[in-house]
C-alpha cells in the first residue's frame, strides 16, 4: 500500500533527524580546545558528601570537629590519611585516608599564640628566634617523612619553616616538657619554637607507621584567626530559636 502524504512527511523527517545524529557520532572530537575542558573541569561543582568525621569516645572540641567535617565532606584530604591538630586545647587526633580514627594525644606547640610563621624564620638560628615568633602556624600542610641535623626521623609539616612534629625533646630538664605532656591543663603546653612535641609512644605507635607510607595531610586549628578565615570553613549559622529570643528578649 502506498503511504499517505502524513506517513511520508513523518519518514522524511524520521530520516533527517538520523542523518544528522549519524553525522554527529562520525564526526571526531575537536582537540582545539583543550583549556575550555580544562577551565569546565576546574570550575565544576566540588560534589561534597554529607559526611561527618567519628571521634569515637574521644573529646573534641566544636572548633576541630567542624574543620574534620569539612576534610572529608570535601574529600580534601585527596586520599591520604590525615591529622588534625587543635592549637588552642593542645590536642592531635589522627586518621586513616577513609576518616576512621587511629589515635589521639596531647602534644607541646609553639610558645607563642599566633597562626603565622614569621618570614624566613627557618633559615635562622635558634638562639636568634625571639619569644614572640616562636609560632606553631595554623592551617593545611602536605606532612612528609624526614629527618633532623642529629638523623632522628621527624615529619615536616613546613619544611620552609622548620616546623616538624617528632616525639618529645626532654633535653633540657628545666622545661619539663614530659611533665607538662602528662598534665591535664593545656597553658603549661606552650614550650617550643614551633615544632610539634608528641608522647614517643603515640608517634612511634601511629605517626611514624602512617607516614612510613609517604605524605599525609596535616590541618592545624587556629589560636585567633576563624575557620573561615584559614580554610573557608562555612561559619556556623545561628539556630531559629536563638534569632527569635535575640529578637524577644533584646
Amino acid at each position: 500500500m502506498k503511504p499517505t502524504p502524513v506517513l511520508e512527511w513523518v519518514n522524511a523527517g524520521l530520516m533527517g533527524v538520523a542523518t544528522i545524529a549519524l553525522s554527529l557520532i562520525a564526526q571526531p572530537l575537536s582537540p582545539g580546545h583543550p583549556e575550555r575542558l580544562a577551565h569546565n573541569a576546574r570550575h565544576a561543582a566540588p560534589v561534597h558528601m554529607a559526611r561527618s568525621l567519628n571521634f569515637g569516645n574521644v573529646a573534641a572540641s566544636a572548633d576541630v570537629r567542624r574543620l574534620g567535617d569539612w576534610v572529608v565532606s570535601r574529600a580534601d584530604n585527596r586520599g591520604l590519611p590525615f591529622v588534625l591538630i587543635d592549637k588552642p586545647r593542645a590536642q592531635v587526633f589522627a586518621f586513616d585516608a577513609a576518616g576512621r580514627l587511629l589515635g589521639s594525644a596531647p602534644a607541646l606547640l609553639g610558645a607563642a599564640r599566633g597562626d603565622d610563621s614569621v618570614p624566613g624564620i627557618g633559615e635562622r638560628a635558634i638562639a636568634d628566634i625571639k619569644p614572640s615568633e616562636r609560632i606553631t602556624p595554623a592551617g593545611r600542610f602536605v606532612g612528609r617523612p624526614g629527618h633532623n641535623a642529629n638523623g632522628e626521623d621527624i615529619v615536616w609539616v613546613d619544611y620552609d619553616a622548620a616546623v616538624s612534629m617528632h616525639r618529645v625533646r626532654t633535653t633540657n630538664p628545666r622545661e619539663r616538657r614530659a611533665q607538662r605532656l602528662a598534665s591535664p591543663g593545656v597553658d603549661d603546653n606552650r614550650i617550643s619554637y614551633g615544632c610539634i612535641n608528641l608522647p614517643p609512644s603515640f608517634y612511634d605507635g601511629v605517626i611514624s607507621p602512617m607516614f612510613s607510607r609517604g605524605r599525609a595531610m596535616v590541618y592545624l586549628v587556629p589560636d585567633r584567626r576563624s575557620l573561615a578565615e584559614v580554610f573557608g570553613v562555612p561559619a556556623v549559622q545561628p539556630s531559629a530559636t536563638r534569632v527569635a529570643q535575640a529578637t524577644v528578649f533584646h
